[in-house]
């Protein structure tokens, strides 16, 4: 999911662990009842080592795009641990004061949360269920009400496509497809640049869903973004409709704008495309 972010400048093998590697730790006994006592059952586990190393990997020096972000040093696989242990009917309510902390991988807790909160509701028995039609929206909207705190690509990236994406094709009380489109017009017009990432990187649901819609409309609109890391997003979510949906219409969208695509989301969309066409495309002139 994740493997293309591990190419930049910033790697080594604890940052790949960061994702990847399972634990050798016990699982969690004590089931974690409030937010609080999540925060500090992860503060517990704090790893200095291992939190220097994130930040630097997620880019969170003076400047840089993840400026400020603080880390706890703990590996994915730690948070799943934790979202695992949380009780199923664990309150909305306390996810606030998950999202709003200051440790990264608090955030990501709450936001896992959600997404298996979500899951729970988006089932093909549920698709039609009020209830679960009316959870659905309710989750949907507080993870929008905090979208900013996901404020990292991998906080982003683990979460959109499972919760937005996937609402983005089921019955909502929100509003109709165009009420969507909107919001995600909204993400995408954004000052922030992860909002914006979560307008493209959302298309990952609905192409894995057979909609190429959504990925084309964002690709087209993120084509001149001046952020690398949306580079990548836009090249991402090409090359898996591609592969999900249709080769000829991800070949359409490239004899449009490959000439205009910058040279990483082009490399990102025709990835898994034969080395005769890879280099067909980038062969291509820009201008």
């Amino acid at each position: 999911m994740l493997f293309h972010y591990l190419s930049s400048s910033f790697i080594n093998l604890s940052s790949i662990q960061y994702f990847f590697v399972p634990l050798q730790s016990e699982s969690i006994k004590m089931m974690k009842t409030t937010a609080k006592e999540i925060i500090a059952y992860m503060e517990s586990l704090q790893n200095e080592e291992q939190r220097r190393i994130l930040m630097g990997f997620f880019k969170t020096g003076p400047g840089e795009y993840g400026e400020g972000d603080e880390f706890l040093g703990l590996k994915v696989p730690q948070t799943r641990e934790v979202v695992q242990a949380v009780p199923k009917d664990f309150p909305l309510s306390e996810i606030p004061t998950l999202l709003m902390s200051r440790w990264h991988e608090v955030r990501l807790c709450g936001l896992l949360i959600l997404v298996a909160k979500f899951e729970k509701l988006a089932t093909k028995r549920l698709e039609n269920d009020e209830k679960a039609i009316r959870g659905r929206d309710e989750i949907l909207t507080l993870y929008l009400q905090y979208a900013e705190q996901a404020n990292n690509w991998d906080l982003v990236d683990l979460s959109v496509h499972k919760i937005l994406g996937h609402w983005l094709l089921l019955p909502s009380n929100l509003g109709d497809k165009d009420y969507k489109i909107k919001l995600l017009d909204d993400l995408a017009q954004s000052h922030c640049l992860w909002k914006q990432r979560m307008s493209m990187v959302c298309s990952w649901k609905t192409s894995q869903m057979g909609d190429p819609s959504w990925c084309l409309r964002y690709a087209e609109i993120h084509l001149h973004h001046p952020h690398d890391l949306m580079h990548k997003a836009v090249g991402w979510m090409l090359r898996e409709m591609g592969k999900r949906v249709s080769m000829d219409l991800l070949r359409d969208f490239l004899r449009q704008h490959a000439h205009e695509m910058p040279r990483t989301m082009l490399r990102y969309a025709i990835e898994k495309m034969s080395d005769e066409e890879r280099q067909y495309w980038m062969t291509i002139p820009q201008g």
